[in-house]
């Protein structure tokens, strides 16, 4: 239904601005090779981590993904198996679950604070060895009036996304109470307080995801980046860079985007080609 509905937007959109506008992507799943010509400009590696990281901050829901432990892995598989019910065929297969999560410095504000609930599958998966994936992605706000010509802009695929790859830890009291990390996470999740730490609902812990990888999808590849963002460029943006960048669809986009948009800077380019580059709007087509 949703993509008989694109296509017949897509259509629409064709029929009323002309094929002229609406030039077909020339790659979705990669970007081109260097040596290939494109009238888009790929945004370059740091200017990509911008994006990732203010999707991090205006965002508090993601998914949160984890393996199934194996048998020989888990001593306590077989229990787990009986008490839930689970099918000893999910061993070692990926799940991905719904999560809250809030931008807190706790210390690093880059690594999301996770409220775990020792109960919930994923923390179960977790306390097992998995690995942790947290996926996120653009969502353009529903009070966003489409300015621009170009339906691409808007598609769900042309929109930016991205994976933190890592492993949860446990924060100390002493860190909860040095870095405010109930009042920032209740600020961003009020409802959270039912299943805090200390309550009786069940047993629940504060703990970040320790971000050891961030793979990026910034959308179609011949006018957004597509693959690892190295973890100092993740690290390294700036708040006042986050904060001023705007995403399609967000208030001030417009006027953000013609004045420049971010400076923000790719070392491999700025090293091949003595300069900065600055950040071009998404939708120059």
């Amino acid at each position: 239904m949703h993509l008989a509905f694109t296509s017949a937007l897509i259509f629409f959109l064709h029929s009323l601005f002309g094929s002229a506008t609406l030039a077909r992507p020339q790659s979705i799943f990669s970007n081109p090779p260097p040596t290939t010509k494109s009238a888009q400009r790929i945004p370059s590696i740091h200017e990509s981590a911008i994006q990732a990281r203010r999707i991090l901050h205006i965002s508090n829901i993601a998914t949160l993904s984890t393996i199934f432990p194996s048998a020989q892995n888990d001593s306590s598989t077989e229990e787990l198996t009986v008490l839930e019910n689970r099918p000893p065929d999910v061993a070692g297969a990926p799940i991905g679950l719904m999560e809250y999560y809030a931008s807190c410095p706790s210390p690093n504000i880059y690594d999301p604070t996770i409220l775990g609930v020792t109960i919930a599958t994923t923390m179960k998966n977790a306390a097992a060895g998995s690995n942790i994936t947290l996926s996120l992605r653009y969502h353009v706000p529903t009070n966003a009036t489409q300015r621009t010509d170009d339906p691409w802009a808007y598609l769900p695929a042309n929109l930016p996304r991205f994976s933190l790859i890592g492993s949860l830890e446990r924060l100390s009291d002493a860190e909860v109470k040095e870095y405010s990390v109930r009042e920032c996470f209740l600020r961003t999740h009020p409802e959270a307080s039912i299943w805090e730490p200390g309550t009786d609902i069940h047993e629940s812990w504060w703990g970040r995801l320790v971000v050891q990888e961030v793979y990026f999808f910034g959308g179609f590849g011949d006018r957004a980046r597509i693959g690892w963002i190295p973890l100092q460029e993740w690290q390294g943006v700036k708040r006042e860079e986050w904060e001023e960048y705007r995403l399609v669809g967000e208030e001030g986009y417009e006027e953000w985007a013609n004045r420049g948009g971010s400076k923000g800077r790719d070392k491999e380019e700025e090293e091949e080609e003595g300069k900065v580059l600055r950040l071009q709007p998404v939708l120059d087509l």
